[in-house]
């Protein structure tokens, strides 16, 4: 059963260890949990539905509270508190594209607000509609999950945009293929999500981010449908799916998905290699993405996220014997994780292997129980949001935000970033623990992706404003150096208002136009990457 209130399945419980809460106890003292509200109770306040009756509606408050919010913090808070902010006056459950339209033209009749709802996996504040005086009807398309053509010479294969993961791979690789795209929240999250908030897979240096492999399909507008056909290049004018991919809900709604496939690899094998310290680390990353080595992964670790991992993961008396070994191969506490993939024939994983290792023992890499340490991280690869909610019942608030930017900015980026999250809290003396790691490398820089850590207050409202003013602060140092305010997550309400830093004037005004030109009534997910004035989370209570 889908839990209704955090992250994932509610049968995966997720249990901090003695050493791990004495880690916490050690980075940010003594912590208290706040009370959790019951469905039970949620449910029994859940207002009076303001949506007319349609064939394809649930207007039950239970459906409505569980498509109610996303999973960004502020998420987190509504749903933990038992405290909406909004909550969908019904839920559509569509199976196919001409339900879709139906619903889309039906909206468009009794003036209703439209909010498409996939996996419900966003943290930008994708899901969480402000009030409006209109109704709002929540599309989920759970329903709309199967695989509608595949055309295998041109390996491309059509699904259903509510396909999650799991059930998408599931029916690639019974006729032999992969799309090879693994975010974190693979398990919930799904095909047309991935589309429209422009997401990355853990091994896009061998697949392709997602805006490499959608390769078209349909999109039901307000304003009529858009088919977008799958060719592989063009040079007839602007490319109409790059309007579709970051459009997060805001043009229609995304029914079919083509996308490109492979076929499932012979061979796949991940290792684990510690360099002496960051910067022999960059620059081996920098060195094999430049010299076009294929990996399928790379992911390094800075020196506090790697002592916080191992420390998180080994009880104290084998890391003692463990840091033993760290001394007497000459790596220091300034050591950092480097974590990568590789994929393909097995003489391909071989070669490039070797190639990779050519690098790595180049910068002073060295390797401890190096394809151990890698089918570990494989293993527990889509098990890390599951640890939010074992933090947060031991008092724990628990964030990232991430962002990507050229090589050159993301050095000085990186030099800074911990300590202004870190100190975020400092005038009123609570403390933030922050660590960070490059997960998603290019030739010509990297994303930067920063987790953190810090007490819940005594009450939702305060611990909200200590959220508020962390993210602010993280939104900022992001922005002041150059970098996207999302690699990976899309922008959603939350970072909506850092948009403009990025895009400019004219491009802001060029973003407006189009939603205009899709959505002309403002109906479709509204205050989603073009900031409402009226509220900010810039703005600090």
């Amino acid at each position: 059963m889908r839990r209704w209130n955090g992250w994932g399945d509610d049968t995966h419980q997720t249990e901090l260890a003695d050493f791990a809460k004495a880690l916490i106890a050690e980075l940010l003292g003594q912590t208290r949990p706040l009370p959790n509200a019951s469905l039970q109770e949620v449910v029994q306040s859940v207002p009076q539905t303001r949506a007319p009756d349609h064939p394809l509606i649930d207007k039950s408050p239970e459906v409505r509270i569980k498509h109610a919010a996303g999973q960004s913090f502020s998420d987190w808070i509504q749903m933990r508190s038992g405290v909406f902010t909004n909550i969908p006056d019904a839920v559509a459950f569509p199976e196919t594209s001409r339900q879709v339209r139906e619903l889309m033209d039906w909206a468009a009749r009794k003036d209703l607000i439209l909010v498409p709802y996939g996996g419900g996996t966003s943290v930008a504040g994708h899901l969480a509609c402000p009030v409006n005086d209109k109704p709002q009807i929540t599309v989920a398309l759970t329903r709309m999950n199967r695989m509608l053509d595949f055309d295998r010479e041109s390996q491309i294969a059509t699904f259903g945009a509510g396909v999650r993961g799991p059930d998408l791979e599931a029916q690639l690789a019974a006729i032999g293929y992969t799309l090879g795209h693994f975010p974190q929240s693979f398990e919930l999250s799904t095909a047309g999500g991935w589309v429209v908030t422009r997401s990355s897979g853990q091994q896009s240096l061998r697949y392709g981010r997602i805006e490499q492999l959608f390769a078209g399909g349909t999109l039901e507008t307000p304003n009529g449908t858009l088919e977008i056909p799958s060719i592989p290049a063009s040079s007839a004018g602007p490319d109409l799916r790059e309007i579709v991919l970051g459009s997060e809900g805001t043009l229609g709604i995304l029914t079919e998905v083509k996308l490109r496939v492979t076929p499932l690899a012979e061979a796949e094998q991940f290792y684990t290699v510690f360099m002496p310290d960051w910067e022999s680390g960059v620059a081996a990353i920098q060195a094999i993405t430049q010299g076009r080595i294929p990996l399928s992964m790379m992911r390094l670790s800075n020196a506090t996220e790697t002592d916080v991992s191992l420390k998180l993961a080994v009880p104290e008396n084998k890391l003692s014997k463990l840091n033993m070994l760290f001394k007497l191969r000459g790596l220091s506490e300034q050591k950092c994780m480097l974590t990568f993939g590789l994929t393909g024939s097995k003489k391909q994983v071989a070669a490039n292997y070797k190639l990779a290792n050519t690098f790595l023992k180049q910068h002073g890499g060295k390797r401890i129980f190096s394809a151990m340490l890698g089918d570990k991280w494989k293993e527990g690869r889509f098990k890390g949001p599951y640890l939010r909610d074992a933090l947060w019942e031991h008092g724990v608030g628990a964030d990232t935000f991430e962002t990507a930017m050229d090589w050159s900015a993301l050095r000085p980026y990186i030099n800074v970033v911990e300590q202004n999250v870190s100190n975020a809290l400092k005038a009123q003396g609570i403390p933030v623990f922050a660590f960070t790691h490059l997960s998603h490398v290019y030739p010509q820089g990297s994303s930067a992706y920063t987790t953190y850590l810090f007490p819940l207050a005594s009450s939702y409202e305060e611990t909200l404003q200590r959220w508020k003013i962390i993210k602010k602060i993280a939104s900022d140092t992001v922005v002041a150096h150059g970098g996207t305010i999302s690699h990976q997550h899309g922008v959603g309400r939350d970072h909506a208002p850092y948009l403009p830093a990025e895009k400019g004037k004219l491009g802001m005004s060029a973003l407006k136009a189009l939603s205009k030109s899709f959505d002309p009534d403002s109906r479709m997910n509204p205050g989603v990457l073009i900031a409402d004035d009226t509220a900010s989370t810039r703005e600090q209570a």
